[in-house]
């Protein structure tokens, strides 16, 4: 019996809020106010908004129903088995949520001045200090608040020293295999975007960098290992070729996962890269936010990184903006705290030891997934594979069935369906990657789901076009969802 055929449980409908309620029910209980203390502390009538028609009147139980019922509908990573590739979906050990709500930290105003925050500016120090050490490079900004941001300041910085050296210079180069978000940093910062042809085992040819390379080459910008999870064995010799024509490498740390205690971006010749701490350090993802993403630099650009800086002075930490070639304040006040927090208590919770056994974990699991699946999916490069591994739509095709049917139906094997239809130098892309934080045993019934739903493909595809079958919903018009959102209540 399969893993979708044992499934059970009870899934309580849930009506929208607007739908539930009394006038006058409440949730809370505040002290009467008599008149004098009200007309004093009115607000202002043009601070003070309408009545809202129908507006929900709700007791504190039944808030409380309606957003725990909404939660459980959802896939999430403390509940499934979430394989994104190129997203490091982690474990986010509730230790690191813990020391982020010390009070402390918690309740600590960002305009508190320094001789009242040493602990933090102390953290935020000893922060730099470990990234600095396991990327291998010189300095670290914390600022940013996600990953592009960090590439970002990342790219501002090696346009100002360009600048600084009398030639702005105006091409970045980037690989096919390089991640999304790397040609729109370049370009917000007035560069043109070169691409670099991968060659038949998924790595960048270094021939062709040396073609392309020439005096207006600003950087290139590589992510190593590269969104095929293969690690550029030319790093090195790629990076020479860039610095021998005085351009700079930018390395996205977007992978780190991959290297932490075992290699070092800066070893490989990179000068500049971000840190994503909500994937290599367990700091939480999504919502929008808030999200992290330091930027290191070696010592040609420390000068360069964005104001306010952590300092030590006599009296203790401080934070000065006295970096006269900065490129200024890319964030308010310093970044987002609570996720500097999460990341530090990571680091040294694990220890150095521990963060090269995790790197060692996530590419054993990707490399165990990649052998156990590689006879009824097509690799998309047959190469070993750091954290995740790539495959293909190349078997899937012929039966009529697309990457998209595939994932779809995971879900109702109870799995998070895998990243699809990327890196796009991959025809139907399948990116699977499952971090080191998962089992053996999970692993194994991921692996099953897939090679049940590929021998289904086989002889009932059409049930495995249809689905999902056992969501909430079944599957959607996403052409009409994008077009045509609903985003009222109300029709």
């Amino acid at each position: 019996m399969s893993r979708a055929d044992e499934s059970r449980g009870l899934s309580l409908d849930e009506p929208v809020l607007f739908e539930r309620g009394s006038p006058g029910r409440r949730g809370y209980t505040l002290a009467p106010v008599d008149a004098r203390e009200r007309d004093a502390e009115s607000l202002p009538p043009e601070l003070c908004r309408d009545e809202l028609e129908d507006f929900p009147e709700l007791s504190e139980m039944e808030v409380l129903r309606h957003f725990l019922r909404l939660s459980q509908w959802n896939f999430s990573a403390a509940t499934n088995f979430y394989p994104l590739g190129s997203c490091t979906m982690k474990y986010n050990p509730v230790l690191n949520e813990k020391v982020a709500r010390f009070a402390g930290f918690a309740d600590l105003h960002p305009s508190t001045p320094a001789v009242a925050a040493q602990g933090a500016l102390e953290l935020m120090a000893a922060l730099e200090q470990l990234l600095a050490e396991v990327s291998g490079m010189d300095a670290v900004s914390l600022q940013p608040a996600a990953g592009a941001h960090g590439e970002l300041a990342g790219m501002k910085m090696i346009r100002a020293y360009h600048v600084s050296q009398g030639s702005p210079r105006r091409k970045v180069l980037i690989p096919q295999s390089a991640h999304g978000t790397n040609p729109a940093s370049s370009a917000l910062c007035g560069y043109q975007v070169i691409a670099v042809a991968s060659n038949d085992r998924g790595m960048i040819d270094p021939a062709a960098v040396a073609r392309l390379v020439d005096a207006e080459t600003a950087a290139i910008m590589v992510t190593n290992p590269n969104t095929l999870g293969l690690f550029e064995q030319d790093i090195v010799r790629i990076a020479a070729t860039v610095h021998d024509t005085g351009g700079l490498v930018y390395l996205d740390g977007a992978n780190m996962n991959a290297l932490l205690g075992v290699a070092k971006p800066g070893h490989m010749g990179a000068d500049v890269l971000q840190f994503n701490l909500h994937k290599t350090f367990s700091t939480p993802h999504g919502g929008g936010g808030p999200g992290a993403g330091p930027v290191a630099v070696t010592r040609r650009l420390a000068d360069y990184l964005p104001v306010p800086r952590v300092v030590r002075g006599a009296a203790g930490y401080f934070l000065s903006d006295q970096f006269p070639k900065s490129i200024g304040r890319i964030r308010a006040f310093y970044g987002n705290f609570g996720m500097l927090v999460r990341a530090y208590a990571y680091m040294i919770s694990l220890g150095g030891d521990g963060m090269r056994r995790a790197t060692q974990m996530a590419v054993l699991n990707a490399n165990y997934i990649r052998k156990r699946l590689e006879d009824v999916l097509e690799l998309a490069y047959d190469e070993p594979c750091l954290h995740e591994c790539v495959f293909s739509d190349a078997t899937l095709e012929p039966l009529g069935v697309k990457t998209l049917d595939l994932a779809k139906r995971l879900l109702d094997h109870g799995f998070y369906a895998p990243t699809i239809y990327f890196p796009l130098i991959v025809s139907g892309a399948i990116m699977i990657e499952p971090t080191e934080s998962e089992t053996r045993e999970t692993l194994d019934e991921f692996v099953d789901a897939v090679r049940s739903i590929v021998a289904e493909a086989r002889e009932r595809p059409e049930r495995v076009k249809s689905a999902p079958h056992r969501t909430r919903v079944s599957r959607l018009d996403e052409v009409r969802a994008a077009r045509q959102p609903r985003l009222r209540w109300r029709p």
